[in-house]
This record gives structure tokens, C-alpha cells and sequence, in this order.
């Protein structure tokens, strides 16, 4: 197995807060993706599942990216086509208000053994709708029992896996051996639509984790994908941007 990865620096043309990021970061590489005419006709929730991204880097400590400033970002994939793509076409998306992509290096990364994953980014799993309709999420607070949580990071990269691959995969039931959270408050990736010419701003909820992956065979090849597609949901618009420390 290999993933693909592109490093990008980014000019920004005003003040970013940490809260919009997620936001405007998504929103640019949707666009720049979909400029390639093909990917309109490919099935939109498998190919945002091919991809993640990590934020803007350093932070800063007002947690403000500043105007007039530089700053890197990373996309990785398990999809070689739509990196390769990327790697031209952001710098082309002159027109953003908020940024301009001043150069991309891409980069292919074979699989190692993974010693442990860390969460960069808040990892999003959802539960259960109140009675209200009110989307809910993982949250030890909530659940209680963090196997819950194991189980759905689990179902959620084995289907990603079984994408990738047509044969047959038996998996481990779970490909963690240890999860250790790491923040004391839930985390939020915030991002905002438009309808009727509304805008709505959405709170997605989540936590990071550090994670001690099995040493089988394929749960390191699911721990390894994570760091293509994100662990747990909403990869696409930042969620579950993973590190991996390997041997």
C-alpha cells in the first residue's frame, strides 16, 4: 500500500481565525478539485472519503493566521490521480478571498509500521440525534464506554479499506490495541452553508486520540490508511488528520 501527499504554501490575503479555517481550507480544495471535469462524474461521497488535510501551520498563539503571512498545510490521499491533480491546480485558484497557493510538493509514501497515531486534528464520530433531531457525538461524557468508540473508528476505515481493495479482507475486530484521549474538552471543526440564502454555521464535535495500533498485518494497513483518509468522519472538511510515529 502507498498514499500520496502534497505539502502546500499559502499566502494568506487577510486575518484567518482558527474557527474559520476548517472552513475556508475545505471549501478551497473542493473547488480546486472539481475544476477536473472527471471527478464530477466519480461518486462524491466515496472520493471525499479518499482524502484528508491537516490545518494551517504554525498556529499562531491568538490563534489568528495572519494577513500577509505564509503558511503550510498538508493533503494527503489514497488517490494518486486527484493529488496529482491538486499539486497544479491550487496554485491556479487565484480567485480565493482568503488565500493563494504559492507552490505544492508532492510526495509518495510506502507503508511502514506504524508505532503509534496522534490525532492532529479533532477526530469526528457521530452518534445517536436527540429528540430534537439534534445531531449527537462521541463523547466519553455521553457514551461512557470507549469500545463504542473503537467500534465505529473500526467499521469506518475497514469500509474505506474494502473500497480500495475488491478481494476479500478478513479484519481483526478491532486494529487498536490502545486509545488514550487526549483533550479534557471536546474539540470542534466549525463550517457554514447556505440555504435560501441562509447561512447556517455547523459545530462538529470530536476529540484526539492517541492510538497504539495492533501489529498484524491488516490492522497496520488500516492504521496506515488513516493517514490517507482521516480517522473516524468528515475528512473532507478537516476531521481526523493523523501523525504517525513508525519504528
Amino acid at each position: 500500500m502507498e498514499i500520496f501527499e502534497l505539502k502546500c504554501e499559502a499566502y494568506l490575503k487577510s486575518d484567518i481565525s482558527l474557527k474559520d479555517s476548517f472552513d475556508i481550507l475545505s471549501k478551497f480544495i473542493n473547488y480546486s478539485t472539481y475544476q477536473n471535469k472527471r471527478f464530477d462524474f466519480l461518486d462524491k461521497p466515496t472520493l471525499i472519503n479518499n482524502y484528508c488535510f491537516g490545518n494551517f501551520y504554525p498556529i499562531e498563539s491568538d490563534r489568528i493566521y495572519k494577513k500577509d503571512n505564509i503558511y503550510k498545510f498538508v493533503i494527503r490521499s489514497i488517490n494518486q490521480e486527484l493529488i496529482e491533480h491538486l499539486e497544479t491546480t491550487l496554485c491556479k485558484n487565484l480567485n480565493n478571498s482568503f488565500l493563494v497557493v504559492l507552490s505544492t510538493q508532492k510526495k509518495q509514501i510506502k507503508q511502514f509500521f506504524i508505532n503509534e497515531l496522534y490525532s492532529a486534528t479533532p477526530v469526528i464520530v457521530s452518534d445517536r440525534k436527540d429528540e430534537l433531531g439534534k445531531q449527537l457525538f462521541w463523547s466519553l461524557n455521553y457514551n461512557g464506554d470507549i469500545s463504542s468508540l473503537e467500534k465505529r473508528l473500526q467499521n469506518n476505515l475497514e469500509k474505506k479499506l474494502k473500497q480500495f481493495y475488491t478481494q476479500e479482507i478478513s479484519c481483526p475486530e478491532s486494529f487498536i490495541e490502545k486509545i488514550e484521549l487526549k483533550n479534557q474538552k471536546p474539540q470542534s471543526i466549525y463550517f457554514k452553508t447556505t440555504k435560501n440564502k441562509k447561512e447556517k454555521v455547523i459545530r462538529l464535535i470530536g476529540n484526539k486520540f492517541k492510538i497504539i495500533p495492533n501489529k498484524d498485518e491488516i490492522s497496520q494497513k488500516l492504521a496506515f490508511l488513516s493517514l490517507a483518509v482521516g480517522l473516524g468522519e468528515k475528512s473532507s472538511f478537516g476531521g481526523g488528520f493523523c501523525l504517525g510515529r513508525g519504528a
